[in-house]
């Protein structure tokens, strides 16, 4: 007697974008309706309130006297931390017919730039960077400048946004005369009220990823949530359910410092974290072979069979408590705490009846008479 080859069945191929079914939020001040647009061409619903506000000082004396300060004494290095930054001091000094004076200057210092933004910037201005670090790291350029020494010499470090102590001490520790030059500072943006509803919406989980394009804003958020009385949730919702999504190392570092895993590229780009969270969050969700299906949960949707079929949030929650444990009976009581406040146990009933028919095949959550409801995991299934 010949031996039969087992059955096989050929994957569904998914044409669902990428995060279709996924809600994210965005943080940023600056090209967030970039950075919108990019996450919604991935299918990604959007949710996007500033976490900060950017002040720029170009009327402020610290500024013009920093600035007059290299004018007449020309600094050795100048260390420019961002584009937006330079182009703020560079502009900022043209108010006070300073500018072309001030790039003058710069001729005759050696330009480190933190990351492309920063170069480009140089580089519009006509002016030369001699360095800038692949890790766009704050870090690697100071070790750079300890590495090549900087005993004696006069240093300009243009900030971005809040005081560098750490970095600046270090450059005066090792006999650098550092001159700070302060272009813009950040502050709690001016609509709150967005900003609170979509902190609301990462601790009622109904988004599945949080993007940040730059420290300051992770730090406004943390920092919102503190003032409002729920930081503490805020940070178990990012330790948990709800992703992370930084640009970078750098800006991930707030997040870090609270034990808050985050995740970004190994370019620091918004196109290329776009790119990085389409890859990320699917993976999130194991994919579930269930009564001969195919079956991968996202934010506010399933992909049965490679087709997205959206899922109400009192559903998704009462779905969501039975892939937790696939195969595994969910009981009544279990199920019960999915749903409203005022719910009883007929609704269990209703809510799994109106699941079976979002699925579109019933066989799909298997009833456990006297026990409760589970997922039929074709592994459990006779053969």
């Amino acid at each position: 007697m010949s031996a039969t080859a087992p059955e096989t069945r050929a994957e569904p191929v998914s044409t669902v974008a990428p995060l279709a079914g996924f809600t994210v939020a965005v943080t940023a001040a600056r090209r967030a309706d970039e950075m919108c647009a990019l996450l919604r061409r991935k299918g990604a619903e959007v949710i996007a309130a500033p976490a900060l506000r950017i002040i720029p000082l170009a009327d402020d004396e610290r500024l013009a006297t920093a600035s007059r300060e290299l004018i007449d004494r020309p600094a050795d290095i100048v260390v420019t931390t961002t584009g937006i930054g330079f182009r703020g001091w560079v502009e900022g000094c043209d108010t006070w017919g300073l500018a072309e004076p001030l790039v003058a200057s710069m001729r005759h210092s050696r330009l480190l730039a933190r990351g492309p933004k920063a170069k480009g910037a140089i580089r519009a201005a006509g002016l030369t960077e001699e360095w800038s670090p692949p890790s766009e790291s704050s870090a690697e350029v100071l070790d750079y400048l300890l590495d090549k020494g900087v005993e004696g010499l006069r240093v300009a470090v243009q900030l971005h946004g809040e005081p560098l102590p750490d970095f600046c001490s270090a450059l005066r520790a090792a006999g650098a005369e550092v001159v700070e030059v302060p272009v813009y500072r950040w502050s709690e943006p001016e609509d709150v009220a967005a900003l609170d509803r979509l902190i609301e919406a990462v601790l009622t989980r109904a988004v599945d990823a949080v993007t940040f394009t730059s420290a300051p804003a992770a730090a406004g958020l943390l920092g919102r949530a503190s003032r409002t009385g729920v930081h503490a949730d805020l940070v178990t919702a990012l330790r948990g359910d709800v992703l992370a999504m930084s640009v970078g190392p750098v800006t991930a570092n707030p997040l870090m410092e609270q034990d808050i895993p985050s995740v970004w590229p190994a370019r620091a780009r918004i196109g290329a974290q776009v790119r990085k969270l389409a890859e990320e969050l699917p993976e999130r969700f194991p994919v579930l072979p269930v009564a001969g299906h195919q079956l991968r949960l996202r934010g506010h949707a399933v992909v049965l069979d490679g087709i997205l079929r959206p899922v109400s949030p009192a559903l998704m929650r009462v779905l969501r408590a039975l892939t937790r444990r696939p195969g595994q009976v969910c009981d009544r009581a279990e199920l019960l705490t999915c749903l409203d406040g005022d719910a009883d146990t007929h609704a269990v009933e209703t809510a799994i009846a109106r699941l079976r028919t979002t699925l579109g095949d019933p066989k799909i959550i298997q009833t456990v008479v006297k026990r409760g409801y589970r997922l039929a995991l074709d592994s459990d299934r006779p053969r």
